[in-house]
C-alpha cells in the first residue's frame, strides 16, 4: 500500500525543525582554534581603545594655543625638544612653541593637545631635525585619536552567538582572549543509502552509480566547520538499514541520510523511523527538488532524511539542515542570505511548489546554472546560488526580478520565507 504523504510550506517545515534544536554546552578553546566557531559569550572590552590619547599621523606634538593666527604670511616657528615612536611614552611636558616628534600610534605627550601632519611643516633649513614651521592654526584635540573613542571597558562589542571570523580574531587578541568560549560542535554522521550506490574510486558497473552525496554533504559541513563521521553505504534491505542507523545513533547527535525516503519498494527509511520510534516532523514538503525530504527526531537527536538525488540533497541541507545545526550551536546568523537579482535567462516552467533553482548570480544578473532536474549533478557544481520562485507561479521572463539565496552566507532571520 503506498503511503499517503501531506505536503507541508517550505516555511512550516523550516519552523518544525527549529523548534526541536536543543542548544550545545560551551567549552573552551585556545584563540588559534577558535576560527569558525560560534562565540558561547558576548565579547567584552577589557579596556579602552585606544587606551590612551594617541596619534594617527606620522608628524608633531603641539600645544593648538601655540598656532593660533598661523599663516601663509606670518608663519609660526617651533623647536624639537623631543622624539618618539610608537610603544614609546615621552618624558617631556611641553612648554610654548615647543614641539615633539612623534609617529603613528605613539602616546601624546604631556601638554600636547594636537598633532601636526608631517607634510604641514616646513622644515628649518639650517636646522630641520629642531625646527619647523606653521602656515595654519590648528584647534584643541585635531588629528588626535583619545582614549576609548573606539571601545569602552565593559563595552559589549561582538553578542553571543556570532561567528568568529578574522574581524573577532583581532578583537579577541585585542583584549588578551587566549582561551574562547565557544559552542560545542554537534557530532554529525553521513549515511547514503542505496545497493546501487558504488565508492568514489570504484569502477561503473551496469546500473550503479559513484555515491556523490556522501561527499557533497561532507564538503558542505566543513563549509561551517563541523566535523562529521563517515558511514558506510546502508543496503537496500531493512534490517541491514536499521543495523546502520542505530549503530550511527549510538555516536551522533545528528544523523544524515541520503536516499530511502520516498515511497518506492526499496525506500525504507520511514520503516525504520517507524522501527525506532521516532517522531516524524513532516515526510512531504511543498518545494521541487525534494519533496520527499524527510526529518525526525529520537529525543534529542536529529534524523535528516534528504533525497537521494544529488540537487534536492544539497537544497534539502541548505534549507534545513544547516541552520538546525547552527541554532545547536546558539548561533544567531542561521538562515541562508537572501537577496533580489534581475533573471537573465526565460524560466518557462509552471511551478505548483515552491521551486528552488541551481544558479550563477553576479551580483545584479541570475541565471539557472544548466541542467536542472532532481538529479541533475552538473548545475551544483556550475552554480553559487538558489533561485527561488514561489509556488503557483507560471514561469518567469528575462528582466524579472527573482528571489535569490546564497548558500555559505547567513543573513540571521529567513526574510525570504515563503
Amino acid at each position: 500500500m503506498v503511503e499517503i504523504r501531506t505536503p507541508i510550506a517550505v516555511s512550516e517545515a523550516i519552523a518544525r525543525v527549529q523548534a526541536e534544536a536543543q542548544r550545545l554546552p560551551s567549552e573552551y578553546v585556545s584563540l588559534e582554534e577558535s576560527y569558525g566557531r560560534i562565540l558561547a559569550k558576548p565579547l567584552v572590552a577589557t579596556h579602552d581603545v585606544p587606551a590612551f590619547d594617541r596619534s594617527p599621523y606620522d608628524g608633531f606634538a603641539i600645544r593648538a594655543v601655540d598656532s593660533l593666527g598661523a599663516s601663509g604670511e606670518h608663519r609660526i616657528a617651533f623647536e624639537v625638544v623631543d622624539h618618539i615612536g610608537a610603544g614609546q611614552v615621552s618624558q617631556k611636558t611641553l612648554s610654548a612653541y615647543q614641539a615633539i616628534r612623534i609617529m603613528t600610534g605613539a602616546q601624546l605627550p604631556q601638554g600636547a593637545d594636537a598633532v601636526v601632519m608631517l607634510e604641514q611643516t616646513q622644515a628649518d633649513p639650517k636646522q630641520p631635525d629642531r625646527k619647523f614651521t606653521l602656515r595654519k592654526s590648528f584647534a584643541v584635540g585635531e588629528n588626535i585619536s583619545f582614549q576609548g573613542e573606539d571601545m569602552k571597558l565593559g563595552e559589549e562589542i561582538v553578542p553571543s552567538g556570532s561567528l568568529i571570523h578574522p574581524g573577532v580574531i583581532a578583537l579577541l587578541a585585542t583584549f588578551g582572549y587566549e582561551q574562547v568560549e565557544v559552542a560545542k560542535l554537534p557530532t554529525v554522521g553521513i549515511l547514503s543509502t542505496g545497493t546501487e550506490l558504488l565508492e568514489t574510486g570504484a569502477a561503473l558497473e551496469p546500473g550503479k552509480i559513484r555515491n556523490s552525496n556522501s561527499p557533497m554533504i561532507a564538503a558542505q559541513l566543513r563549509r561551517i566547520g563541523i566535523p562529521y563521521r563517515m558511514y558506510s553505504a546502508a543496503a537496500d534491505q531493512l534490517d541491514d538499514m536499521l543495523k546502520s542507523i542505530r549503530e550511527a545513533l549510538t555516536e551522533c547527535e545528528v544523523l544524515i541520510t541520503t536516499g530511502g525516503v520516498s515511497v518506492g519498494d526499496f525506500d525504507l527509511l520511514p520503516a525504520v523511523y517507524e522501527q525506532l520510534g521516532a517522531k516524524v516532523l513532516f515526510n512531504k514538503v511543498a518545494m521541487r527538488p525534494g519533496s520527499v525530504t524527510t526529518v525526525a527526531t529520537l529525543g534529542r537527536q536529529y534524523l535528516f532524511g534528504l533525497s537521494g538525488n544529488p540537487s534536492a540533497c544539497y537544497t534539502g541541507f541548505e534549507l534545513f539542515v544547516r541552520p538546525a545545526l547552527l541554532r545547536m550551536m546558539g548561533a544567531t546568523g542561521i538562515y541562508p542570505m537572501h537577496t533580489q537579482a534581475v533573471l537573465s535567462e526565460d524560466f518557462a516552467k509552471a511551478n505548483p511548489f515552491d521551486r528552488f533553482i541551481r544558479a550563477v548570480y553576479d551580483g545584479h544578473e541570475v541565471r539557472p546554472a544548466g541542467f536542472n532536474k532532481s538529479n541533475a549533478v552538473s548545475s551544483i557544481g556550475r552554480s553559487n546560488a538558489l533561485i527561488v520562485l514561489p509556488g503557483g507561479s507560471r514561469g518567469f521572463k528575462i528582466g524579472d526580478t527573482v528571489d535569490v539565496l546564497l548558500p555559505g552566507m547567513d543573513e540571521g532571520s529567513p526574510v525570504w520565507k515563503l
